[in-house]
């Protein structure tokens, strides 16, 4: 479930929030790991020069020249299923109503490689802020050739009624996403028709990510055409191809090039967008039923054997299978006096030759094809759910990862496919983009001895499942230590602590009871830090701080703690347990407390496209149980996933992705805000699926949004990010990779990373330039 650039940088995520509201209509598909852990590497600490990141790679589309490439000709391209809507503003808008809109639909601002938002001049003569004081005000220029396919110009009325669609004021309307559209407070025609001025009632930083896709006003301007009538079909678009029909029975929607298109014209005369499942991609490839298809790790590597075994004889697949032996004994038994027996082995054997013939035939079509990849916008993550358990109390989840080795992590992935394998440094910003800076020593680097001493200053020691338990002892996580420990958590319950730092509200799933405090009644309780706890977080946020000082500030407490005993070990000192608190020896075995066993559940999808999830999965168990945590491995369908147990929060341990962004203010605040309360006792988690948050946090998401100055923003935003870590609710793992097989005459088409396709630019390559099908076709 992957997208591919995706042209403001907002691709759709699944809109499964623990609870449905008109309220949370923002940006929301996970990215799934199916496939080559499908479900996206990075630079050194403090790196804000995004441009020259050491993990970024570049994209991979077989770039031609627009003279090198012929007129004509149907290019058919993979997509994971039909979709359900054209309307990607809605909450079963999925990848395939994306890349429609790509083609057919206006997108204001498009991103280049960099996931940068660039102007896109088919469109746009100029749009920039013209006032900030006393309200924000941006003003568009248009291209006075830009006209829908009805030949009526694109103009304020569609500015208006799109607005006032996704303005999440009128609930008639059913949208999955408003963020950004409920800051404005109007939009007016400027000086002539081709101008449009959008007056914000609070400023957005973001403003580049509205009106991209920009729907007609036939679309918007009505509920019900807004809700029914862009499910199926478009009445009226402006891109170089426009929709020409759909056949649900065939799984196919057919592009066309538009006749009223004024760009550069496109080079096909269709594009079918073939509806083909990740399990079928290397049939359909090898048959010839589609061009271009994105493709899982397994079928990359048939892709190089069959280059590799042109002219020899196919022995991996179902002949791999078959040995000498097996085959003896298999004709001594078909051939033997039992006649059932030798019945059903003549059947298998007829079974297994048509298996080895049908694979044998499908490696001979899939010889030729080009693999194209690059580092996907998406990174993949380990989840830890704070709500409750042992993971409610922030040094063990700082110990599971100063547990893991996430170099080794990415290696796994991305070293086969020679693509970069340093992990992200940043929840908020990829390699290669402005905003990027590796803030992950907020949280600390891999070292198992402090994982362990963080698990024993928590309470968890080997010897604790043998343990009786104290009655007396209070919640991991709580201040009771003394009676200005009690007031002081009383304090921060209140939310009157002067940063609110490490205090957040979590759901409980069990109704509290008589004197639970002032979670009474609500099904939500309040969990202050633990002594020791503070300690450490004070010591962690003084690091994330040294993230938003000034330089010259922070030479000088570099300069303070250079012999400090965290400094000496080459990390941040809040990673750390107290000093002193001594780390069980490694062979100590499984740590408990209070007679119960440390043991951590972890939910991984089970279908066949997971399977490479369910390999890093593994690493992580095993890289775990060296620290003494034990897990338990919950194998779920992919369906029910994220759904039933991501989303409900029904996990200890998970791995997902979310995509990259180029407005992290925007679409990734709902990502990591801290959970709140309902009226009714639920709790609103939006998509921060970890539920761990602060209050520290959502006010830099909300700076960060309001911010005009990019430099400002940009490291309000790094910001934040320290804050994250330090959190320690998400776990970035790896950049997931990005592989496409395409015929090697395709061009200016492929693993496009961040950057957004230019549709009127594809198609295939005069003979002369076919054979140099991909930068990566050698490998």
């Amino acid at each position: 479930m992957s997208h591919v650039g995706d042209p403001n940088g907002r691709a759709p995520r699944i809109v499964a929030a623990i609870r449905t509201a008109a309220s949370l209509r923002s940006r929301s598909i996970a990215l799934l790991t199916t496939g080559v852990l499908t479900l996206p590497v990075l630079t050194g600490c403090g790196s804000a020069d995004g441009g020259t990141a050491a993990g970024a790679a570049p994209q991979d589309i077989g770039a031609a020249a627009r003279e090198r490439v012929a007129d004509g000709g149907t290019l058919k391209w993979a997509v994971d299923a039909m979709p359900e809507t054209l309307n990607t503003f809605q909450a079963d808008a999925d990848a395939t109503t994306q890349r429609v809109a790509q083609a057919v639909l206006p997108a204001l601002f498009t991103l280049d490689e960099h996931g940068r938002p660039q102007r896109n001049a088919d469109y746009l003569e100029s749009a920039e802020v013209v006032q900030r004081e006393p309200k924000q005000v941006v003003l568009y220029k248009l291209n006075q050739k830009a006209v829908w396919s009805d030949g009526r110009e694109i103009g304020a009325p569609d500015f208006v009624a799109q607005w006032r669609a996704l303005s999440g004021k009128d609930a008639a309307y059913w949208t999955a996403r408003n963020a950004g559209y409920e800051r404005i407070e109007k939009i007016e025609k400027g000086a002539n028709d081709l101008e449009v001025k959008v007056t914000f009632a609070k400023r957005y930083a973001d403003w580049r990510s509205l009106f991209s896709p920009l729907y007609p006003k036939d679309v918007t301007a009505a509920p019900d055409a807004f809700n029914d009538g862009a499910r199926t079909r478009l009445k009226a678009t402006a891109g170089p191809f426009r929709v020409k029909e759909t056949d649900r029975a065939k799984g196919t929607i057919t592009l066309e090039r538009n006749p009223r298109w004024w760009g550069r014209p496109a080079k096909l005369d269709t594009l079918v967008l073939q509806a083909v499942p990740r399990d079928k991609r290397a049939e359909a490839l090898a048959g010839g039923s589609v061009d271009i298809a994105e493709i899982d790790r397994a079928d990359a590597d048939r892709i190089k054997l069959a280059e590799r075994d042109q002219g020899q004889a196919v022995t991996h697949g179902p002949a791999a299978a078959i040995t000498p032996a097996s085959a003896l004994r298999s004709w001594a038994i078909a051939h033997g006096a039992e006649d059932d027996k030798a019945e059903a082995e003549r059947e298998a054997r007829r079974a297994s030759r048509a298996a080895v013939e049908k694979y044998a035939a499908e490696q001979a079509g899939l010889r030729g094809f080009a693999i194209r990849k690059t580092l996907e916008p998406a990174y993949t993550q380990l989840a830890l759910n704070g709500a409750s358990g042992p993971l409610s109390d922030e040094r063990v989840r700082r110990a599971v990862a100063r547990a893991l080795d996430r170099q080794e992590i990415a290696e796994t992935v991305l070293k086969p496919l020679d693509l970069p394998a340093q992990p992200p440094g940043s929840h908020l910003a990829l390699a290669g983009q402005d905003a990027y800076a590796d803030s992950s020593d907020a949280l600390g680097s891999h070292d198992e001895k402090e994982a362990r001493a963080l698990l024993a200053d928590a309470g968890w020691t080997p010897g604790g499942a043998r343990q009786k338990p104290r009655q007396e002892a209070a919640k991991a996580g709580s201040r009771a230590d003394s009676e200005h420990d009690v007031e002081d958590g009383k304090r921060q319950a209140s939310g009157n602590h002067p940063n609110d730092e490490g205090t957040y509200i979590v759901g409980d799933d069990k109704p509290a009871g008589p004197g639970s405090g002032s979670g009474a009644g609500t099904g939500t309780h309040v969990l202050a830090p633990a002594r020791a706890a503070a300690l450490q977080r004070a010591a962690l946020l003084d690091q994330a701080r040294v993230f938003e000082a000034d330089p010259a500030d922070q030479a000088k407490k570099t300069d303070r703690n250079t012999k400090t005993e965290a400094r000496l070990k080459g990390g941040a000192p809040g990673a750390y347990a107290p000093k002193g608190t001594a780390a069980p020896a490694p062979q100590g075995g499984p740590l408990g407390k209070d007679g119960k066993p440390l043991t951590l559940r972890f939910v991984l999808p089970s279908g066949p496209g997971s399977e490479s999830l369910r390999n890093v999965g593994d690493k992580i168990v095993a890289m775990l149980k060296d620290v003494g945590i034990n897990t338990e491995i919950v194998k779920v369908a992919d369906d029910s996933y994220f759904k039933d147990h991501i989303a409900s929060g029904d996990f200890d341990l998970a791995l997902y992705s979310w995509p990259g962004t180029a407005y992290p203010a925007t679409d990734d605040r709902p990502i990591f805000a801290k959970p709140e309360p309902a009226s009714d006792g639920s709790l609103l988690v939006e998509q921060n699926y970890s539920r761990v948050g602060t209050d520290h946090i959502d006010q830099l998401f909300e700076q960060a949004v309001g911010e005009l100055d990019e430099d400002e923003a940009r490291e309000l935003v790094q910001k934040a990010d320290a804050r994250i870590w330090a959190a320690a609710g998400s776990i970035p793992l790896y950049q997931r990779p990005q592989l496409v097989a395409v015929k090697p005459n395709v061009a200016n088409a492929g693993a496009f990373g961040f950057a957004a396709p230019n549709f009127q630019d594809i198609g295939f390559k005069k003979p002369e330039t076919a054979h140099n099908g991909s930068a990566n076709n050698a490998k």
